[in-house]
């Protein structure tokens, strides 16, 4: 298995989208109620200018996605980040999101990012728990926040600690 990253540009916006709404259609992993038009791909293209943002090949097939992003606009934040990361269902299982992690705290502390913050669905506990595995640990709680088809659920926050 050759696995690549590539920059995240506009020639990926089907294979992003393609991958993100399945999770918004099958999924409370991400947040949504109804899939996005192609064109919001443009929001990730913003959201993560001056923040490390890839495609995932795997032997050339884009399989997923990892990004970091502003958690606050204010520049007295400027060493936190959050992240979000989403893999092709076929190809989960595979080390790929440890992978995207290490690659995004890598190219974190290259820019001076000391803080990487996930909010995950309470729903979703395959991420809680590979989140927890890879040293995050659990900062908050927003109970009941979010209703997605039918179903309230919490955020949780995790956090973690670049050294």
């Amino acid at each position: 298995m050759k696995v690549t990253f590539e920059t995240m540009s506009v020639e990926h916006r089907q294979a992003v989208m393609d991958i993100y709404n399945y999770y918004v259609d099958n999924s409370l992993a991400a947040y949504p109620d109804d899939v996005l038009p192609y064109e919001y791909y443009e929001k990730f293209l913003d959201m993560t200018k001056c923040y490390p943002a890839y495609v995932i090949r795997e032997n050339e097939e884009i399989v997923g996605f990892c990004l970091l992003h502003a958690y606050n606009p204010f520049p007295t934040f400027k060493q936190c980040t959050e992240i979000s990361y989403f893999i092709n269902k076929d190809h989960t299982g595979k080390g790929l999101g440890t992978m995207a992690l290490k690659k995004l705290e890598e190219e974190a502390l290259k820019v001076g990012i000391k803080t990487i913050l996930a909010n995950i669905s309470s729903e979703n506990t395959e991420s809680i728990d590979f989140h927890k595995k890879n040293g995050f640990v659990e900062c908050g709680r927003f109970q009941k926040i979010i209703t997605k088809k039918g179903t309230p659920y919490d955020i949780i926050w995790m956090q973690k600690t670049l050294e």
